[in-house]
């Protein structure tokens, strides 16, 4: 091996000096169990770069002879805004990558690529930047190697993008070398799209870094040795059967070393709180407890960084202050450890296709995490401490351990028809469901395969067999089934066919309870899934009697138990299942109620024991009502559910007037077909809409909704109708009043909003008493590569008839529409002066300058557009043409400046010129200056779920 590193490190010294040693070395080659890299690896601080040599020894291991050799280069999907990894930092709305300078921006410059004899011909396969396809001369036999010299510089990304790459003066590396893909039959190569999911074959790596006399190298690697030579050290590391790269490059060594009898660890992840001997004894527990779950670790050395924590962290935790620590001593500080360590192990043990396969760790990973802290933290509950204290302890919260938390998560993504399959490709699951649902459903799915069997060390010996396999001709799901079939006899298809394979949701219900003399028989259906098995419980109280494992067939089980001191039977009574739907798991054999009625003050988690209502205090704010306080009684939990209904009663402490809403809804979802779901219901409203003057609307509603089956997309499409009926009170403080109307809604809206390519559509039809209109709105948003944006929006409405006379409170609006349905959230819908009345809603005409005449009740047609001058800066006209009954068609237009603070969220608005003039020079300018503020929480949200959802 020694003269194998001396071939690499002075290549063309050694193909010119030392040719009988190379054929040697090309003989003994045969031999190699996988590929070997060697690698001198220079730094250069300045410019963020890397100047590396390196040699790669290709052993062709497959049945198959080949004319190329696949590299993964995933430097290089940094080098522009149209790689695969820039179309998927769009898809998630991170906008930094986009907006970066071009020395923030990795890249892969090739210098040469040779065998012994020649250049080789290489190239970048279409669409994909970040891989590198070498040509060969000759087709690779079987069992046949290749040496190929490469000379390239690299250019590191900053961090910001992905947490690797350089940050200061530090270079945090993961997914840097130039490494062979894997060939299985063919190869299996990806685009880096920030998935955490590269995939290279195994490695035997020698590399030699020369970096600057105050730089420290932390890996996982073995240090071979060091020379300091002219203000440089020359750091050589070697590992062996290597599938991760992890390098850390500091100025600043302030790692921990942790010395233990299973392997030595490095980590930076801190926890001032934690004693250092209590971190010591804490990794030492973490390393015996995979060890004995797991078997041998294979490893003597690893690495364990903030960086890797940040990309897998126990979500709820890294959301907590430093100074709140409602858990107990060290809790925090252990979880984030065996977390990271877990991670860590089994990425570098288990021979996964990450991209389709990464399931599978991360169900081992969760199923460890929650064994582990049922083992050592088994009374530690959801919220820590803050389940003592008083109020928070009288929620059902505050009485579920820890691990629960698990199928919470789960079941916020299932509850809103969002769930995916497990076996959903990486880059297909959305963002939560990659980040959070996905593995928790995959380990939730472990522990229930656990407490099915009943077997707790047969479960032990097949996770243990599946991590020891070192078979490279089986796909990983073959081989954990096959682990599990070894060590129990009981049918586990149903995991392996239908639990993993679907994103139906799990809905088990007691169809029929019959007495039979001392025993009772239970029919039990599975709504979606026909073959899953369910634990029957027989109750007393709330206290365990008896429990069974039914299997269902064909959609419907039934079983026969004791009914000796049972007074209620249930379904997944544990909640080991992570069921969908609990609230039909109950069925009582005493009493009124089938389960006890229970009201929570303040929203709670569902107790699928009782039957719920939730009381909580509600705020909210207009101009005319002032502040708005009230209760809202309703039935839905933290998490959503298909029927809901609220009734919402409230005091304005401005009006000192009794108002608020009432609804009823229900959904009815569909599961991967474009239609989504379908939304029916009735709401209610009485709120002020001028001084001492109220409105009254009440809206039955009916949607169909469609969504893309592949999520990630954002197209949407909905066709919905409702009726609007509205009285309103005269008032002397109000234009255009209308006391009582109904209005017929028909409409069909069509979205697809990225970051870069935006588009919206909408019909909108309306017929009542008194006229009939119909409209159409689209909008246009383009992000072009020079970071410049173009925004359009078409508007054009015509009134079929009109009826109103002289009356503009249903014609349509050049600037502020009226609103008549009240669907906009306006701070002071009736104002006309003043600030609430600068206002801006982006409807109908769409004009920012306030121009006569403002309506038109018999047709109008307007475009609006921006163009972005610098940054957040845009430049904004509109001009529109409106016709009114008896008049000419007037042509009007306005211009000026647009802060887009927050895109559709938070603007404002700086009219220049217009068909009013210079308006900067005119009269009250500062009331001419119009903005948009969303503070309702509901949009919000929505700001920050379109990076999730």
């Amino acid at each position: 091996m020694g003269t194998y590193i001396l071939k690499v490190s002075t290549p063309s010294f050694f193909m010119h000096k030392h040719l009988f040693f190379f054929l040697i070395l090309l003989k003994c080659a045969s031999v190699f169990a996988q590929h070997e890299v060697t690698a001198q690896v220079t730094l250069h601080t300045a410019e963020k770069e890397m100047r590396v040599s390196q040699n790669l020894t290709f052993k062709n291991t497959s049945k198959d002879s080949l004319e190329v050799i696949y590299l993964n280069d995933w430097i290089n999907a940094f080098s522009h805004k149209q790689t695969p990894l820039a179309y998927r930092f769009r898809e998630d709305y991170q906008r930094n990558f986009h907006y970066a300078k071009a020395s923030e921006r990795g890249k892969t410059q090739i210098i040469s690529i040779r065998n012994v004899d020649s250049n080789l011909n290489w190239f970048r396969p279409e669409n994909q930047p970040d891989l590198l396809v070498i040509q060969l001369e000759k087709k690779l036999p079987p069992q046949k190697h290749i040496s190929v010299n490469l000379e390239y510089n690299l250019k590191i990304p900053h961090s910001k993008f992905t947490r690797y790459g350089y940050k200061d003066s530090d270079f945090i590396l993961r997914y840097w070398l130039l490494t062979p893909a894997v060939y299985a039959k063919s190869w299996k190569v990806y685009s880096h799209k920030n998935v955490d999911d590269f995939y290279m074959a195994p490695i035997d790596l020698i590399v030699d870094f020369i970096v600057p006399e105050n730089y420290y190298i932390f890996s996982n690697f073995k240090k071979v040795h060091v020379n300091h030579i002219a203000q440089t050290k020359n750091i050589r590391l070697s590992g062996k059967n290597l599938r991760q790269l992890d390098f850390h490059l500091t100025t600043n060594p302030d790692y921990e070393q942790f010395n233990t009898d299973l392997m030595q660890v490095f980590s930076n992840i801190e926890d001032d709180e934690v004693p250092q001997p209590f971190r010591n004894i804490i990794v030492h527990r973490i390393l015996h407890y995979l060890n004995k779950n797991l078997g041998h670790l294979h490893q003597e050395k690893l690495l364990v960084t903030k960086t890797d924590y940040a990309d897998n962290p126990v979500y709820g935790l890294n959301q907590l202050p430093k100074f709140i620590r409602p858990f107990p001593d060290g809790f925090q500080y252990d979880i984030k450890m065996f977390k990271t360590i877990t991670n860590k192990l089994l990425k570098g043990q288990l021979n996964l296709e990450p991209r389709k396969e990464n399931w599978i760790k991360e169900a081992l990973l969760v199923h460890l995490m929650m064994n582990y802290v049922a083992t050592y933290y088994e009374d530690t509950k959801l919220l820590g401490a803050f389940s003592e204290l008083i109020g928070i302890r009288w929620f059902h919260a505050s009485e579920l351990d820890f691990n629960k938390r698990y199928a919470l998560l789960y079941q916020n993504m299932a509850r809103i028809n969002l769930d995916q399959a497990i076996t959903t490709t990486q880059d297909s699951l959305l963002k939560f469901n990659k980040n959070i649902a996905t593995p928790y459903k995959a380990g939730l799915g472990l522990n229930y395969l656990k407490d099915y069997l009943a077997n707790d060390e047969a479960f032990k010996k097949s996770i243990s067999a599946f991590y020891q396999n070192k078979q490279k001709d089986t796909l990983a799901l073959a081989k954990l089934k096959s682990a599990f079939k070894t060590y129990t006899n009981k049918p586990i298809d149903w995991f392996f066919n239908e639990y993993i394979q679907t994103n139906l949701p799990i809905d088990f219900k007691i169809k029929k309870v019959t007495t039979k003399n001392d025993s009772l028989q239970v029919i039990v259906t599975s709504k979606n899934h026909k073959n899953l098995p369910v634990a029957v419980y027989g109750l007393n109280g709330k206290n365990i009697v008896s429990k069974h494992w039914l299997r269902i067939k064909n959609g419907e089980g039934k079983i026969h138990i004791s009914k000796d001191a049972i007074d209620r039977i249930a379904l997944n009574h544990e909640q080991i299942i992570p069921e969908y739907n609990q609230r039909n798991n109950y069925k009582s054999l005493k009493g009124v109620f089938n389960k006890p009625p229970q009201v929570r003050l303040l929203m709670d988690i569902e107790d699928p024991y009782y039957k719920q209502l939730f009381l909580i205090p509600e705020f909210d704010y207009n101009l005319y009502d002032g502040f708005i306080i009230g209760p809202k009684l309703h039935n839905r939990a933290v998490l959503p559910q298909n029927f809901n209904f609220n009734i919402s009663p409230k005091i304005g402490l401005n009006s000192n007037a009794l108002i608020g809403s009432i609804g009823v809804s229900s959904n009815t979802f569909f599961q991967n077909q474009e239609l989504h779901a379908i939304r029916l219901g009735i709401s209610g409203t009485r709120m002020s809409y001028a001084p001492d003057a109220f409105y009254y609307r009440v809206v039955p509603y009916f949607s169909l909704n469609f969504r893309n089956p592949y999520l990630r997309s954002n197209q949407r499409q909905s066709l919905s109708i409702r009726s609007v009926n509205v009285r309103k009170d005269q008032s002397l403080f109000a234009t255009n009043q209308n006391p009582d109307y109904s209005v017929m809604n028909l409409q069909y809206n069509y979205s697809d909003r990225n970051f870069a390519d935006y588009f919206t559509a909408n019909f909108d039809y309306q017929v009542a008493k008194k006229f009939s209109k119909i409209s159409v709105t689209t909008k246009w948003r383009k992000l072009f590569l020079n970071n410049r944006q173009l925004e359009l929006r078409v508007f054009a409405g015509a009134f079929l008839f009109n009826d109103t006379r002289n009356e503009d409170y249903f014609s349509f609006a050049l600037d502020r529409p009226s609103d008549y349905m009240f669907d906009y959230n306006y701070y002071g819908r009736s104002e006309t002066s003043g600030l609430f009345s600068q206002q801006f809603i982006a409807a109908e005409g769409g004009f920012k300058s306030k121009i006569q005449p403002g309506f038109a009740n018999q047709w109008i047609s307007t475009v609006n557009g921006s163009f972005s001058i610098w940054n957040w800066i845009h430049a904004y006209a509109d001009a529109g043409i409106l016709k009114n009954k008896n008049k000419d068609a007037k042509f009007l237009y306005d211009s000026g400046i647009r802060l887009s603070l927050v895109q559709d969220y938070f603007e404002v608005f700086f009219p220049l010129q217009s068909s009013l003039g210079w308006e900067p020079s005119q009269y009250n300018y500062d009331q001419k200056i119009r903005f948009i503020v969303a503070l309702d929480l509901k949009t919000l949200v929505s700001l920050f779920k379109r990076r999730w959802y």
